[in-house]
């Protein structure tokens, strides 16, 4: 067969077919209405914050400026979590994925050598030699099935490295927290080394009265109570640092280095104030509820595939290329053949609308889970912004009682020295002072918590390009 098939005639006719008979099976993407308030439950005030750049926009390098062992903490868990490290090769590993779904909406195409040697019907042998290109079972999407399965994989893809994104961000919030939490167990140490120190020498004292008659055996025991309460709190605090430099290590993917940056107590932090904007702008800055949505997105896709699996399925098989009983005029002669099968379902024992009907839960799953993402995105920048409104009063409240309670302790150790207080006033204003000190340094840290969770909940945490040089 020496004749030219008009393969391009074929192909345009074979263009035209699925643009024209390739309907939309697969829902329509919408972003579904957001299931929350329009406004946050806060004073427009409060949810403005200082005025300048949104949390998304704002790079942590910015957010957390102030403090220079912060950022090198951060900027070496970026280098080696193993978690993000995870996430990453995830996000790798969708996008070849989506390449190979994409991939067969286009025919495969081979080249071929062969060569046969068999007798005729006199007994002699002949040599057969063929050479050309070979299409294999090339499916006319004239449905949109493989259409829908490489959208679904390239929204899968999508969702994938909204999840790198979200990884990131968490890593750059928790260790931030856990490096706010070492700091502030850092304080909670040397505030116990003093307050055992006092309690010692004070115990010292009272021991001495007693042994000399002049304090009673209540005095002693009282301060044995608080020396052994002072010794139970320094503990306590010690392995609570010990434990978050664990869980900084662990964040940083190595052990904490020796040498890095001076850094800042709770007092001296700083985090960069950022405006809440709209409920519907976190929509589009976070990346767990875009992660959400690209996956009910590819549910969509899903569920086109299945729609058009109850319609017929063609396949095309094609070679185009010569032979030749001698390898001298193998590229002499041409031949070609195409062959094509229509396949119509008719009997599946229910497997086709089986698929649909779990496509369809599936596009359910994934709507209340877009949703659900909504709602814990509101839930957490509402939360942030209830702390911004309020940890401001709470802590220069807190510092106030402190002061307090230190002048009260000062007086009564003055009395106590001048014989008009007993050792029981003076313990209870020990122990008063230590519980404000403890409690200022808590508050301290609640409140840069929550300017973290705020800043994390607003979308921030992305190490932008134009930041690279900064870190």
């Amino acid at each position: 067969m020496k004749q030219r098939f008009p393969l391009q005639a074929l192909a345009a006719a074979a263009s035209l077919l699925l643009l024209s008979a390739c309907g939309a099976l697969a829902p329509k993407n919408e972003r579904p209405a957001a299931p929350v308030a329009q406004a946050w439950p806060v004073s427009p005030a409060v949810a403005a914050g200082a005025q300048g750049q949104a949390a998304a926009e704002l790079p942590w390098q910015s957010f957390y400026g102030q403090d220079a062992r912060l950022r090198e903490l951060i900027k070496l868990a970026l280098e080696n979590n193993r978690d993000l490290r995870v996430a990453l090769l995830n996000v790798e590993q969708a996008r070849a994925l989506a390449r190979v779904a994409d991939a067969a909406r286009l025919p495969t195409v081979g080249v071929g050598l062969a060569a046969s040697r068999q007798p005729d019907s006199t007994g002699k042998s002949v040599n057969n030699y063929q050479a050309g290109l070979q299409i294999t079972s090339y499916e006319i999407d004239l449905f949109g099935r493989v259409k829908n399965q490489s959208d679904a994989a390239m929204a899968r893809y999508l969702a994938t490295a909204e999840g790198g994104r979200a990884a990131q961000i968490s890593l750059v919030s928790g260790l931030a927290s856990a490096y706010l939490a070492w700091v502030a167990d850092g304080e909670m140490v040397k505030l116990g080394e003093g307050t055992l120190a006092t309690r010692a020498e004070s115990l010292r004292l009272i021991r001495l009265k007693y042994e000399a008659g002049a304090a009673s055996a209540l005095d002693l025991a009282a301060a044995e109570s608080a020396h052994a309460a002072g010794l139970a709190a320094l503990a306590q605090a010690r392995r609570a640092q010990a434990q978050d430099e664990n869980a900084l290590a662990l964040l940083l993917g190595q052990p904490l280095p020796a040498a890095l940056p001076a850094g800042r107590n709770l007092a001296a932090q700083s985090l960069a104030d950022v405006p809440a904007g709209l409920p519907s702008e976190v929509l589009v800055n976070r990346p767990d509820v875009l992660q959400a949505e690209a996956q009910l997105m590819a549910a969509n896709a899903n569920i086109g595939a299945a729609r058009a699996a109850f319609f017929p399925s063609i396949l095309l098989t094609s070679n185009f290329g010569t032979a030749s009983s001698a390898l001298s005029d193998l590229f002499k002669n041409s031949v070609w053949t195409l062959s094509g099968q229509a396949l119509l379902p008719i009997f599946d024992a229910g497997r086709n609308r089986a698929n649909l009907d779990a496509a369809k839960a599936a596009q359910g799953i994934a709507l209340a889970q877009y949703e659900k993402a909504v709602q814990q995105a509101f839930r957490e920048v509402a939360d942030g912004l209830a702390g911004r409104a309020t940890f401001t009063e709470q802590l220069q409240a807190q510092a106030a009682q402190t002061r307090a309670e230190n002048e009260r302790l000062r007086l009564v150790d003055l009395r106590y020295n001048n014989g008009a207080s007993s050792s029981l006033e003076l313990l209870d204003a020990q122990r008063a002072s230590f519980a404000a000190e403890q409690a200022l340094v808590q508050v301290r840290l609640a409140a840069l918590l929550n300017g973290v969770n705020l800043y994390k909940a607003l979308g921030g945490g992305v190490e932008l390009k134009a930041a690279d040089g900064k870190s």
